[in-house]
């Protein structure tokens, strides 16, 4: 039962722990890291890595969404930014990315996001991200996923993450047509990730929706301002484990449908990816990391999907930092400095090994500790 904390008479509040409360407990047996594997599959989707590309534009780009897919990963798109609005926004991306520490750069975004989406600019990204080989994965919010959505299945795309701060499985709205997931999703002959989601009520009903994957966090990091404009906060390493509780559950109640999750939030190191899959999660969304690598298309900068909204931002601007290697060398190595931002998953294997599991699955299993 999970600890409820007293906070005042009447009032509650459930105890819930981040992924640096926790610690990997390794066991009796450990193996050799050459004979671990971190492949996964997304329904008929296989990836050799578990990482899929935040949808930043900071990151993000047809062509950085092509090279994760190369190295193993999931790149995805976002198709309601710089690169549907703009023809060619490299010369935004790198006004974005030169922006100094006195610039009103929430201002700046807002402004550069205002121009409208272009319609043929989602069917051509999608014939870009096509050509490039692998899987295509685009990402649309809630809130235009119906409006966007027949665009983006002409185009051809292979999985659909329909991804907000918060998603429900149950939107009420008395002014606009609400997104009805369920559905939606019936609809559809393509895989389909949801979210996010911070606790188990939600996760459940997600799953129930048909979708193939749910996004369990917000994308939080230092750079996240969601708790301070919406009071909101997820401790991961309970989010992620509370989503695997209504994955088991789910799979009882549908004999043996499987729903993957995919941690986004607070996921920095090799170390956290694998305590968060440690937690339950099959895969991690990564987004600031990724910034960090050369091919970055805002040369160093980060900024989440929600920064540049235009009533209410909620994602500081992080003005561009020195790039620590290539995309490879940021997921494999070598790396030249100790703190567990390259050979991502380099570490992540190690860790699998020290431990000894072979593969994901059986790394859920692994012991954690409270060490905090």
């Amino acid at each position: 039962m999970r600890d409820v904390v007293e906070i005042g008479l009447g009032k509650t509040a459930q105890r819930g722990y981040h992924l640096d409360d926790i610690a990997i407990v390794p066991s009796r047996r450990t193996r050799d890291v050459d004979d671990v594997s971190t492949s996964w599959q997304l329904d008929a989707y296989q990836f050799g890595i578990p990482c899929v590309g935040h949808p930043s534009d900071a990151t993000m780009s047809p062509a950085t969404a092509v090279r994760l897919g190369q190295l193993g990963g999931l790149g995805v798109l976002n198709v309601e930014g710089l690169w549907t609005r703009y023809e060619n926004p490299a010369k935004v991306l790198e006004e974005l990315a030169g922006l100094g520490e006195d610039a009103r750069a929430t201002k700046r975004l807002q402004e550069v996001y205002s121009e409208p989406i272009r319609p043929d600019l989602i069917a051509e990204r999608v014939r870009e991200l096509r050509a490039g080989g692998g899987t295509v994965a685009v990402r649309v919010s809630p809130q235009h996923t119906l409006a966007l959505a027949p665009v983006i299945l002409d185009a051809g795309v292979d999985i659909l993450v329909i991804q907000g701060t918060i998603v429900s499985a149950e939107h009420v709205s008395t002014t606009d047509e609400p997104l009805n997931l369920k559905e939606f999703i019936a609809d559809l002959d393509l895989p389909v990730v949801v979210g996010g989601c911070t606790d188990y009520k939600t996760a459940l009903h997600l799953m129930r929706t048909g979708a193939a994957g749910v996004i369990v966090g917000i994308g939080g990091d230092d750079w996240s301002t969601t708790e301070s404009v919406l009071g909101i906060r997820v401790p991961m390493a309970t989010a992620i484990a509370d989503a695997a509780a209504a994955r088991r559950d789910y799979l009882d109640e549908t004999g043996g449908r499987y729903v993957h999750l995919i941690a986004d939030g607070d996921i920095q190191t090799s170390g956290d990816i694998a305590k968060a899959l440690g937690c339950g999660a099959d895969a991690v969304m990564l987004g600031e990391a990724l910034s960090l690598c050369e091919e970055a298309p805002a040369g160093g900068a980060w900024w989440h999907s929600a920064a540049s909204h235009p009533s209410l931002p909620r994602g500081a601007f992080e003005i561009a930092g020195e790039p620590l290697g290539s995309m490879e060398q940021l997921l494999f190595g070598p790396a030249d400095e100790p703190d567990g931002q390259l050979n991502l998953f380099g570490g992540l294997r190690r860790a699998m090994a020290k431990c000894g599991y072979r593969d994901l699955k059986e790394f859920q299993k692994v012991g954690l500790v409270l060490d905090r």
